[in-house]
């Protein structure tokens, strides 16, 4: 059996399509992208060898259209479907359907992806295999009076849950009884609409927490690699803003723990391809608690592929045609990386800001590497998600990466969109970022220390 696809679909747009698109070319593999009209001139449509438009009622509902999709694979020849993130990256049915019709799946099986899909779900089976998991496992509240009884059995704070949710999609935090029961219908409410599901579970909220995830790769033996350990605490209304690998001032104590749990997580549902386990770990005691599984590759794996030196997109294409990573695969942790998320979107607030880009010049030099889906002349439309690039710095150690982060941040110029960049900058300059101490409550707490000395700074005018 060939090591690799003969002809890959990339089944997603923007700049994950165009990282997939770019190993595939180096590997000789032919490429074919979908695309909705809106968004023609992005990179990745003319990168391909082949570009297929997709017919849609909206420009989200043509990267939905599994059936769409999969008709144009096996019309033009494709032997393998990637889906990337998002859009039908964990959508069983789409990944079963394209197994039914003969092409290989470039990620886990349908079953994998169902079970850890759903959180309640997930949380039963990692449990039965020995992972922390906090409150009760495999336990969804139908009521109100059961959430609270819940509570009073973990005690306060906590946090409700939908078990369809993610992304930073449908949570709520509750100290008390009647927070509890107010944030428990609107999450069961919201969930309905939102995943076609109103199961909602609670579970322990660690106020000072870290979220840490490990990434993986199965193979088709059993076999469970694992890659390291990100850092993705810096993170506004729970979605990262920016990671870092490895994890800073983390004990390796946790550490073995972290990864021996991520293994055992993956294995516990015979996970084959590319996955990350999600932690929470208390900064306080140092105790953790598993989150969830992603059953796709993640927005911030750039950083692992710079501290390993491996490629996963290749490493996925290898496990989909053979079952197993390439002959030369010897992942070996060197050096740390961090990843800065650019959005479209107001550094203030972190509302969408779309828009053309009129001039936009990518950072370089040693270390550098930057994944984008656009270009000058290109526009972030408010179709999709905000994310606009994602500029990676690597280097020996953690202080060389961060000064290499700021200079790319100070040398990344793009004009006519507004970005999240100057709040990236005021991060990094922080004092707990830069010390490596931070956990979840990092952004909150800059935000406020913006707005603080704001506040100052107009009293002192109004005082000249």
């Amino acid at each position: 059996m060939s090591e690799l696809p003969d002809c890959l679909l990339v089944a997603n747009r923007g700049e994950i399509a165009r990282r997939i698109i770019r190993t595939a070319k180096r590997l000789g593999v032919r490429t074919i992208a979908v695309h909705d009209p809106v968004d023609v001139k992005l990179p990745f449509v003319k990168e391909a060898d082949e570009a297929v438009a997709l017919d849609g009622e909206t420009p989200v509902k043509s990267y939905l259209d599994g059936d769409q999709i999969l008709t144009i694979a096996v019309e033009h020849g494709a032997t393998a479907i990637h889906p990337g993130y998002g859009f039908l990256a964990e959508n069983a049915d789409f990944a079963r359907s394209v197994t039914e019709a003969g092409l290989a799946w470039v990620g886990p099986s349908a079953e994998a992806i169902v079970k850890m899909g759903d959180k309640v779900e997930s949380r039963r089976a990692v449990a039965e295999a020995g992972v922390p998991i906090s409150g009760d496992a495999g336990a969804a509240q139908n009521s109100a009076a059961e959430a609270v009884a819940e509570a009073h059995r973990i005690g306060y704070p906590v946090m409700v849950k939908a078990s369809a949710g993610g992304g930073g999609i449908g949570m709520a935090v509750a100290h008390n009884d009647e927070e509890l029961r107010t944030a428990f219908e609107n999450t069961r409410s919201m969930a309905a609409r939102s995943f076609g599901s109103d199961r909602v579970f609670v579970e322990r909220f660690i106020a000072a927490a870290r979220h840490v995830e490990v990434q993986i790769l199965g193979r088709a033996d059993g076999t469970i690699v694992d890659l390291g350990e990100r850092d993705c605490s810096t993170q506004r209304r729970h979605q990262k803003l920016i990671e870092e690998s490895p994890a800073p001032n983390l004990d390796p104590a946790i550490r073995e723990r972290l990864i021996e749990s991520a293994v055992a997580a993956a294995s516990a549902v015979g996970y084959v391809n590319a996955g990350t386990v999600e932690f929470l770990v208390d900064t306080t005691t140092g105790d953790f608690v598993f989150l969830e599984m992603n059953t796709r590759i993640q927005v911030e794996h750039p950083i692992t592929e710079l501290t390993h030196g491996v490629d996963i997109v290749e490493q996925q294409l290898a496990i989909a045609t053979t079952g197993t990573t390439t002959p030369d695969f010897a992942p070996k942790q060197n050096g740390h990386a961090i990843e800065l998320r650019i959005c479209a979107e107001d550094p203030k607030r972190f509302y969408p800001r779309p828009g053309p880009i009129l001039i936009y010049t990518e950072p370089s030099g040693e270390g550098i590497r930057v994944d984008s889906g656009f270009t000058a002349g290109t526009e972030v439309t408010q179709h999709f998600d905000s994310l606009v690039a994602k500029v990676c710095a690597f280097g020996p150690d953690r202080e060389t990466a961060l000064e290499r982060a700021k200079g790319a941040l100070a040398e990344l110029e793009i004009e006519g969109l507004t970005t999240n960049a100057p709040f990236l900058e005021v991060l990094l300059e922080t004092e707990e970022f830069g010390s490596g101490q931070y956990d979840t409550g990092l952004v909150e707490a800059t935000q406020a220390e913006q707005k603080r000395l704001a506040k100052l700074a107009k009293q002192a005018q109004r005082s000249a």
